[in-house]
């Protein structure tokens, strides 16, 4: 009897003595192997946990206690309080009697959710989850081609800029941000994104702003001049953009947009649709000469140097998306927006015009990769302008590729 006494007395004191300790202890009693067996593995099991690990446990049992403990489920005005308590709420209940102004919220939603998020269960189902956190490098260029003035043409090309950021989404709204790997390693401010959106099965609207300082590669000639190509590298350069573009699916109830770019749905079977919709940017691109190299500033003449461009454009958008599904764990999406509209010139040289018709076209691809509550993919964009001014006629573009990966909780 004293020697199981004695062993239960060890096997109960371990634990205490063996808190914020390193390596592991081992009791060996002579005679009983099978009780050395398990006082070892009880032993290992408790050291394996930190201090954190622990009081974390000790947290997430008291959650669970709280949220299980019986409560009373009169259905009085008082319930829907004492079920949120316990995590017991519904949202697809409506025999919940909420105040009056959450029943008014609550009724919002309903028919919010079923005007503008309603989808063809043959082809498209919601993922069960509510949040999405994603980790995402984003790969980017802006480039511009064409003549800078009469008898001259120029091609500019942007070093490759690398992201990296995070993206958080609840339900139809996202929120993200993305900065140069430069920016964390050398400090400065070279790059930098943000982007929003909210989709739902209807419509969609997406927001962003994004910025460019690095050195861009010149391809320059002039035939007043010599004719001749010179090519060489330019800092000093600042380029940004900003802009918010709606549009509306025409197809909704088949086809999810979402799916490919949101990854708040699944898209069962492949389906497309048409969007229409509108868009507005604002582009600013400046030049400090005195950044200029000694090269750059014997090539180009001192009066045109590089010409300054902005502008706002105000556009009209019509296109196609389709979702191609590829199994039961891939999709495809390919979406094309041409977009005309008009351009207001907000700084112009005399004589040159501050309106024009501004001509557009977007691209984009997404594929994406499921697997339960985790994704993954790649998306590829590009927006292409056509500017001009008197003499000047030059066609910005900005190429984008994005690698991603993200969960669903």
């Amino acid at each position: 009897m004293r020697r199981y006494f004695l062993t239960l007395m060890i096997v109960l004191a371990l634990p205490v003595l063996s808190w914020g300790q390193q390596a592991a202890v081992q009791h060996v009693l002579p005679e009983r192997r099978d009780t050395v067996a398990l006082d070892t593995v009880a032993l290992d099991t408790v050291q394996q946990l930190s201090k954190f690990q622990q009081f974390k446990q000790s947290i997430t049992k008291r959650i669970n206690d709280k949220l299980n403990e019986p409560y009373d489920t009169t259905r009085d005005n008082r319930y829907w309080w004492r079920a949120m308590k316990h995590g017991k709420v519904n949202f697809n209940d409506s025999s919940m009697r909420y105040p009056k102004f959450l029943m008014f919220c609550y009724k919002t939603y309903k028919w919010g959710d079923k005007a503008f998020n309603s989808y063809d269960s043959a082809y498209v189902v919601g993922t069960g989850k509510n949040w999405k956190l994603i980790l995402k490098s984003d790969n980017w260029i802006d480039s511009y081609t064409g003549t800078p003035f009469k008898g001259a043409s120029m091609m500019i090309n942007s070093n490759l800029v690398s992201n990296i950021g995070v993206s958080l989404s609840f339900m139809a709204v996202s929120v993200g941000y993305s900065v140069s790997i430069s920016n964390l390693v050398h400090g400065g401010k070279l790059s930098n994104k943000v982007d929003f959106s909210f989709t739902c099965a209807r419509f969609a609207a997406d927001a962003f702003y994004w910025e460019n300082s690095n050195e861009i590669n010149v391809t320059y000639s002039d035939k007043n001049i010599d004719d001749q190509k010179h090519k060489f590298r330019l800092p000093g350069v600042k380029r940004k953009a900003m802009g918010l573009t709606a549009y509306y699916f025409f197809n909704n109830r088949r086809y999810a947009q979402a799916a490919a770019y949101c990854f708040s749905k699944y898209q069962k079977r492949s389906a497309g649709s048409f969007l229409a919709g509108f868009s507005l940017q604002h582009f600013d691109v400046k030049h400090n000469a005195d950044l200029f190299t000694d090269e750059a500033k014997e090539v180009l003449p001192e009066q045109t140097e590089i010409p300054g461009i902005l502008y706002n454009d105000y556009c009209l958008l019509v296109g196609y998306g389709y979702n191609f599904v590829l199994g039961r764990k891939w999709l495809l999406n390919l979406t094309l927006t041409p977009y005309i509209g008009y351009r207001y010139n907000i700084t112009v040289e005399p004589g040159q015009k501050r309106s024009d018709i501004s001509l557009n076209l977007r691209g984009r691809i997404g594929l994406v990769y499921n697997h339960k509550k985790f994704f993954m993919g790649l998306q590829g964009y590009a927006d292409h302008h056509r500017y001009k001014v008197k003499d000047s006629r030059l066609y910005n573009s900005m190429i984008e590729l994005t690698a991603l990966a993200g969960i669903r909780f």
